[in-house]
């Protein structure tokens, strides 16, 4: 199977679409990440759900994790106000790397290794646009880890339970 065939369409934004919005969408469709784009749509960067997470942590909590058995829950429930007023591109990691391209033609092995080396919950699909490329790249769509793992036990045939 090619990364064609494994691409589906994914939710995409820009480094200057809202923080709060992007983290909603990653909430209300389970998303392990969201694909950041430029403004020609092309793959930017990779927004972990885990990162956003960290975002909302404040620092002393995550350099010390026992003090969030002290934060109440009144504050704990105060944590999305850390996204207010903020862009996905405040959010991003100061060097934040280049998101994980397939081609169309990669096979799902090649897919696998490039998540697998960069431990990216997805990695986009791209063509050239152009007959020699000069256009920019096209995004096909994206494979997200869980999709792959599916794909690939589905090839393996299920665990006999007898």
């Amino acid at each position: 199977m090619r990364a064609r065939d494994l691409a589906v369409e994914y939710e995409t934004v820009s480094v200057d679409s809202d923080a709060l919005e992007a983290a909603w969408l990653m909430a209300e469709h389970k998303l392990p990440g969201l694909l950041v784009v430029d403004e020609r749509g092309e793959p930017k960067a990779v927004l972990p759900a885990s990162q956003m997470i960290k975002v909302l942590v404040p620092s002393y909590v995550v350099e010390d994790p026992t003090l969030a058995a002290v934060v109440d829950e009144k504050h704990a429930d105060r944590l999305c106000r850390a996204l207010a007023g903020r862009r996905v591109g405040d959010c991003l990691p100061h060097e934040a790397a280049p998101p994980p391209i397939a081609g169309p033609d990669d096979t799902a092995l090649e897919v696998a290794a490039l998540m697998a080396r960069l431990r990216s919950p997805l990695v986009a699909v791209t063509a050239a646009k152009g007959s020699h490329g000069e256009g920019g790249t096209q995004l096909l769509g994206v494979i997200t880890a869980s999709h792959l793992l599916h794909e690939l036990l589905g090839a393996a045939g299920a665990p006999d339970t007898a």
